[in-house]
C-alpha cells in the first residue's frame, strides 16, 4: 500500500495532465452537443459514435503532442 505522502506527491506532479484530460473531455463533449443541437438532432448511434471518436481524437492528440515535444528537444 502506498503512503499518503507519496500519493499526494504523485497527484501534485500529475495535476496538469489531469487538468488537460478534463479540459479536452469538456471541450469535445461540448462540441458534439453543439453540433447535434445545430443539426437538429440525429440518430443515437451517430451521437454516441461521435462521443467515442473523442477517445481516438484524444490519444491522437497526445501522441502528436509527445512526438512534437520530443522532436523539439532534439
Amino acid at each position: 500500500m502506498t503512503d499518503v505522502r507519496e500519493w499526494i506527491a504523485t497527484a501534485r506532479e500529475e495535476r496538469w495532465g489531469i487538468l488537460t484530460d478534463l479540459a479536452f473531455a469538456v471541450v469535445w463533449v461540448t462540441l458534439v452537443e453543439i453540433l447535434f443541437y445545430v443539426a437538429g438532432g440525429g440518430p443515437a448511434w451517430a451521437y454516441y459514435g461521435c462521443m467515442l471518436a473523442g477517445i481516438v481524437a484524444y490519444f491522437g492528440f497526445l501522441w502528436n503532442f509527445d512526438l512534437a515535444t520530443s522532436q523539439q528537444q532534439q
